[in-house]
C-alpha cells in the first residue's frame, strides 16, 4: 500500500491523473490494451474531466482503452444517479469513445440479471482467464464502504471474484457492484478521497482495528499488485502512522 497525501484536492486530481495515464500507456505497451474499472461519484467526475481536458487526452491511445464499471445503481443509464451516464458526459463523449470499448451494466435487467450478466462480459472479455484488470479505480463513502460494498451486507462474504447485486436494507435498493475478491485481482488500485469530511472514514479504512462488516474498505487489498491512496491532506488529518 503506498499513501500518496497532497496539500488541495486540485494536486490529487492533477497527481491520479498523472498515474492513471502511466498505467493505461504501460498496459497498452506491455498488452496491447489497458481496462480500467471506474468509480461514481462527485469526486471521479473531475478526474474524468481533467482526463477528457485538452492537456491530457493526448497522452492516450483512447482506442485501446476498455472502460468497466466498479459498481452501478439499479437506474436506468439515462438517470441522473447513473454512475454511466456520468462517466459519459464527463469522459466518453468528449473523448468519442466507440461503444465496442465501454462495457456499461444492463440496468434494464433485475438486479440478479444484471450482475450474472456483467460478471459473464467481465469473463468474456479476459477470455475466461484470471479478470485481472489494469487499473480499479475507487472513492470511499462516509461510512467506510467502497464500491458498492456497504456495512453489514451480503456481498461482504464473497470469496470468489464476481459482480453481485448487493441488497441495502436501510435503503431497500440494489447496487450492482464488484465484490472484493474481484477488486483485490487488479493489477493495480487506486482511492480517490479528499476532503475533511472523509477523514474519520480514512482513518478507519486504514489504521481502525479489522471489521470488514463495519469498515468494508479494508477489504480491499490487492493480490497481484499494488493499492494506492490518493489523498488530501485534509482527508488524511486522522491518521497516526508513518506512511
Amino acid at each position: 500500500m503506498k499513501l500518496n497525501i497532497f496539500p488541495t484536492p486540485d494536486e490529487v486530481l492533477s497527481a491520479l491523473a498523472e498515474y492513471f495515464i502511466q498505467v493505461a500507456n504501460d498496459a497498452i505497451a506491455a498488452r496491447g490494451r489497458f481496462s480500467v474499472a471506474l468509480s461514481g461519484g462527485s469526486s471521479p467526475k473531475k478526474l474524468y474531466e481533467l482526463l477528457a481536458s485538452t492537456s491530457h487526452a493526448d497522452r492516450v491511445d483512447w482506442t485501446k482503452v476498455y472502460f468497466f464499471f466498479g459498481d452501478e445503481r439499479n437506474v436506468p443509464q439515462d438517470h441522473a444517479d447513473s454512475n454511466y451516464l456520468m462517466a459519459k458526459k464527463a469522459l466518453f463523449a468528449p473523448l468519442m469513445i466507440q461503444g465496442e470499448n465501454i462495457f456499461a451494466v444492463d440496468t434494464s435487467l433485475t438486479p440478479n440479471e444484471a450482475a450474472q450478466k456483467y460478471a459473464e462480459q467481465i469473463a468474456e472479455f479476459f477470455n475466461d482467464e484470471e479478470m485481472s484488470f489494469d487499473l480499479v479505480l475507487l472513492g470511499l463513502g462516509d461510512d467506510t464502504h467502497t464500491a458498492s460494498l456497504f456495512p453489514h451486507t451480503a456481498a461482504l462474504n464473497d470469496v470468489t471474484p464476481s459482480v453481485k447485486a448487493n441488497y441495502l436494507p436501510e435503503k431497500d435498493i440494489y447496487r450492482i457492484t464488484f465484490n472484493a475478491p474481484l477488486i483485490n485481482e487488479a493489477k493495480n488500485i487506486a482511492f480517490l478521497v479528499y476532503g475533511e469530511g472523509k477523514a474519520p472514514a480514512v482513518y478507519n479504512a486504514l489504521e481502525a482495528e479489522e471489521d470488514v462488516e463495519l469498515y468494508p474498505a479494508q477489504l480491499i487489498d490487492s493480490i497481484v499488485g499494488e493499492v494506492q491512496w490518493f489523498l488530501d491532506e485534509a482527508a488524511a488529518a486522522n491518521l497516526e502512522e508513518e506512511y
